[in-house]
């Protein structure tokens, strides 16, 4: 049943895929939003919610969505959620600069949140990182897994997560959100590369590949300190001081976790771009980093 506890609000998502349309799901169906999604010009998944009218799930539920190839710049969406890849967004930031939107919510990893402030003014955007499990079947149809083990997604606005809470997707806020995703990309650069490494091998991945992974990821934690910003949160931080040895068995043990591992390994393209950007911004770095490690822990 949509929840009484908030205003109906004009919504966009960017991004029809598992992220994006579980999000639109639970704004119609419980949060009473209407909403448009907006579907790759051509693709299948277009082509799939243009005959299903919607969202349906592997439950048969349906969730009636506005589908579009291409945002609607004069419309005055109060927010527009942006579910793609980082790569796949920075494109698209010239029209969203041009639209009439209110609000715009990045929720996906990035290593470079300035580059989109800076863009789109720091009143206008915020950021997110997601904690959805989410599926299709061989129609197409959505299973999503929602609050699993406690999970909740982290948003950098209160006004956000009672939105998300209010729709029946459980939320924290996290009030350094720009930060907290430049310190994860390189754990989310390593998990990609362990679980990458481990699916190619039908397991998990070597001992030598965790330790090449580690050493990036304790190079990239260095290149942020280079560019003048801490590692947070304290978790992270403690992650950064730890020896090599230890954060080789973090992925040489996590990606023998099959669910985990199949998951994770699907965002290769992801880890790349992620690479690449880091690789880009060491040029700015007054201290030593050796990027050769960053660079040898790209997913293959």
């Amino acid at each position: 049943m949509p929840s009484s506890t908030s205003t109906p609000k004009t919504i966009a998502i960017l991004g029809a895929g598992r992220i994006g349309s579980t999000l639109a799901f639970q704004l119609v169906r419980s949060g009473g939003h209407p909403v448009t999604v907006v579907a790759r010009a051509g693709s299948d998944r277009l082509q799939q919610l243009q005959r299903d009218g919607g969202i349906v799930t592997v439950k048969g539920e349906r969730a009636e969505v506005e589908i579009i190839d291409q945002l609607d710049e004069q419309m005055p969406y109060d927010l527009v959620i942006v579910t793609l890849l980082a790569h796949q967004a920075a494109p698209l930031l010239p029209s969203l600069q041009r639209s009439a939107a209110k609000e715009i919510l990045f929720m996906f990893n990035t290593f470079d949140p300035e580059a989109i402030i800076d863009a789109l003014g720091a009143e206008r955007c915020a950021f997110g990182m997601s904690f959805l499990q989410a599926d299709y079947d061989g129609d197409g149809r959505l299973d999503a897994t929602i609050g699993a083990a406690g999970q909740k997604s982290l948003l950098g606005r209160q006004s956000l997560v009672d939105l998300f809470n209010a729709a029946g997707v459980p939320a924290v806020l996290e009030r350094n959100m720009p930060l907290w995703l430049r310190c994860h990309a390189p754990l989310c650069i390593g998990f990609q590369s362990a679980c990458g490494a481990g699916e190619r091998r039908g397991g998990g991945c070597s001992w030598g590949e965790a330790r090449v992974v580690a050493r990036g990821v304790k190079e990239a934690f260095t290149l942020i300190r280079c560019l003048g910003y801490r590692i947070y949160p304290g978790s992270k931080a403690r992650l950064s001081r730890a020896p090599v040895w230890l954060l080789a068995g973090l992925f040489w043990g996590l990606s023998r976790n099959r669910p985990f591992r199949v998951l994770l390994a699907t965002g290769r393209l992801e880890g790349r771009a992620l690479t690449d950007a880091m690789v880009a911004a060491a040029a700015q770095c007054r201290g030593t980093v050796r990027v050769a490690r960053i660079e040898a822990m790209r997913p293959l």
